[in-house]
C-alpha cells in the first residue's frame, strides 16, 4: 500500500509526519509539504500582481511564473489522492517539474534589467523556497519508488 507522503524539510525529507498539522522539531518548524506549497503559491500570486503592474514583458513572465508557481501545490494535492503508486509518483513528478520551472522564472527575473529594483526585492526568498520545495518533492519521489 502507498503511504501518505508528508515531509519535513529537505534535510529531514525522509522523516514522515504523523498528521498534517505543523509541528516543531527543536527550533525548526516542520510543515506538511502541501501546506508549504500552498503558502508558496499565495506568495507567488502576490509577487505576480506586482509584476503585472509593469506591463510588457513583465506581464508575460508574470503569467508564466503564476502558472508554474501555483501548479506545484495543485499537483501535490492530486498526488495525495493518487489512484495508484504510479499515479502518485507521476503527479509528484509533475509537481517537481513545476517547482523547477518556477525557480527558472524567478532566476530569470533576477538576471534581467527589465524589472525595477523594488520588484527584485524579496525575490531571493522565493528562489530559496522553490529550491527547498523541489528538494522535498524529490525526496518524496525517491521514497515512493522504493
Amino acid at each position: 500500500k502507498r503511504q501518505k507522503a508528508k515531509w519535513a524539510t529537505a534535510e529531514e525529507g525522509k522523516s514522515k509526519m504523523s498528521d498534517s498539522k505543523d509541528k516543531k522539531i527543536g527550533e525548526r518548524k516542520v510543515f506538511d509539504i502541501r501546506k508549504r506549497a500552498f503558502d508558496f503559491a499565495v506568495k507567488i500570486i502576490g509577487f505576480c500582481q506586482r509584476l503585472e503592474q509593469q506591463g510588457g514583458v513583465c506581464r508575460t513572465i508574470s503569467y508564466q511564473l503564476l502558472k508554474a508557481g501555483t501548479s506545484v501545490g495543485a499537483n501535490l494535492e492530486e498526488a495525495q489522492a493518487g489512484q495508484s503508486k504510479a499515479d502518485f509518483i507521476s503527479k509528484n513528478s509533475i509537481s517537481l517539474k513545476e517547482a523547477r520551472e518556477t525557480n527558472y522564472w524567478l532566476r530569470l527575473i533576477l538576471a534581467t534589467n527589465k524589472f525595477e529594483d523594488k520588484i527584485k526585492q524579496g525575490i531571493q526568498e522565493l528562489v530559496e523556497e522553490s529550491i527547498e520545495i523541489a528538494k522535498i518533492i524529490g525526496a518524496i519521489i525517491i521514497s515512493a519508488k522504493k
